[in-house]
Formats: structure tokens, sequence, C-alpha cells
């Protein structure tokens, strides 16, 4: 078992409204000092939501900012304070696609970026819905878009779906039903 290094110092680098960059001064325990940068680490998680709807993936599609297009994918976000996993994955649900999910499977929880920051996200397999709208952070109206479970090879092929969350996602839901059939 490897030694952690010795913290020596952590400074902010750099901040916005939404990030703060922490500078991280680090000495291994062969003696060798390094700086490495990563985001604030955070205790709050986020969700991701696979809703399956007879035989339809549930997906949305919304502007993101950082590659300047709409992207595909599923419905997400940040736990509020003292939510479960669960109630924050049913609460997402309802306000990005206005169902509510009387069936949550968790699939799996991942790290994308553990190099970087701490960010968890819990990913669920959502079923047995109910109509409940509940208003949300989006700046414009969500496009719901169904596609059909058997294309979910197709989806993963798919070059207009990249986002690395949603793709772990998708992998998770495929091996979950290749078992549960």
């Amino acid at each position: 078992m490897s030694q952690k290094p010795q913290i020596l110092a952590i400074s902010v680098a750099a901040k916005s409204r939404l990030f703060e960059i922490q500078s991280v001064d680090l000495k291994f325990s062969n003696g060798v000092q390094r700086t490495y940068e990563r985001f604030k680490p955070s205790s709050r998680c986020a969700v991701m939501i696979l809703p399956i709807e007879q035989d339809s993936l549930l997906m949305i599609r919304e502007y993101a900012v950082g590659t300047e297009r709409y992207e595909l994918g599923f419905p997400k976000g940040l736990m509020d304070a003292n939510e479960t996993p669960e109630q924050s994955a049913n609460r997402e649900l309802k306000e990005e696609v206005g169902l509510g999910a009387q069936k949550l499977i968790h699939l799996r929880t991942v790290n994308t970026s553990p190099s970087h920051m701490n960010n968890p996200m819990h990913i669920f397999l959502a079923q047995d819905f109910y109509t409940c709208k509940l208003d949300g952070d989006e700046p414009e109206p969500l496009e719901l878009v169904r596609v059909p479970l058997s294309k979910i090879d197709d989806l993963l092929q798919d070059p207009d779906f990249c986002e690395a969350r949603n793709l772990v996602g998708l992998y998770c839901l495929r091996d979950y039903l290749s078992h549960h059939k």
C-alpha cells in the first residue's frame, strides 16, 4: 500500500462565481515535491436518471455552453442539502421531464475526474411514472426525446451522443438490462 503524499499547502489559484481552483503543494514519500491543481472539494453529489417508459428511453436535449451546442443526454443535476440520492433523482426527473418515478434502481456511482475533483454521481434507472412537473433552474424548456431501447447500440456509436457521463450511464443500463430480462 502506497503512502499518501503530505499536503504542504493549499491556496486559491482562481475563483469564479461557480468554481474555485486550488493549488495544492504535495510532498511524496520519496521526497519529490509537486504542485497540483484541483477544483475545491465539494460535499455535493450529483444524480443522473435513465428513465424507461414502455420500450423507450426518455432523454433530453439542452444547451451546453462548453460545447456551444444542444446536447442529447439524460436528466441530471446536483443533490440538494438533506436529500437522499433517490429523492434528488426523483426531483430532477420532475423538473426536467415532468414525471415522478415510483421505481428507482441504483445502477452505479461514478466519479468522472478524480485527478482534479471529487464529484460523485449516482446513476439511477427510473420506471413506473406519474405526472408531476416541478420548476427547475433551466433557462428554457428542455426538449424531450424518446429513443427506442432497441437503439441503445446505435446511440452508443452516435458521434453526437458523446458526453462521458451519459455514455457510462448507458453502458450501465445496457448491462443491467442484459442481466434482468
